[in-house]
């Protein structure tokens, strides 16, 4: 891993390259960080699924443009073979959890990144409204939470 996000880290700074555009974000509060517990706690596949619906918070994701991204959650239909670097699996869906301040990037800059490198699905809940933008290839929806989501690759989630 790159030394400036060892060094963003100590700072507590989380530190992402999209598109090769270097995007900094305070370490999120724990409003965020319950939020995040309480939305993992609800993914689970739907019978006769062949996708694991393992999810993982918060870890670094390589795409295949060489951007390095941190989503919120991930979800993936196995386990990452990577358990000492950045995951290289393209996860089927991301879950961004808003924070104050950086709307635009959970918002704006997130969903088309996600799905332009492969990720299915991409859903955007704001703890302070509880607007949740689920967005996909096929367009977008907005709803109110509590909503349960269906997921491209077989999983359910409740944000």
């Amino acid at each position: 891993m790159d030394s400036r996000f060892l060094q963003a880290e100590e700072l507590g700074i989380k530190l992402e390259i999209v598109n090769g555009l270097a995007i900094w974000e305070a370490q999120p509060v724990y409003r965020h960080q319950r939020a995040v517990d309480r939305i993992r706690s609800t993914i689970t596949p739907t019978t006769a699924n062949a996708c694991q619906c393992v999810h993982i918070a918060d870890v670094y994701v390589s795409f295949p443009n060489g951007s390095l991204k941190r989503p919120d959650i991930s979800v993936f239909c196995r386990e990452p073979d990577e358990e000492e670097e950045a995951i290289r699996l393209v996860p089927e869906a991301v879950i961004e959890i808003i924070s104050k301040g950086y709307e635009a990037k959970d918002l704006q800059i997130a969903p088309p990144f996600y799905l332009s490198q492969g990720v299915k699905d991409v859903v955007v809940f704001n703890p302070y409204t509880l607007a949740v933008l689920h967005v996909h290839q096929m367009g977008a929806a907005q709803h109110i939470s509590p909503v349960e989501i269906s997921l491209a690759c077989g999983c359910t989630v409740t944000v």
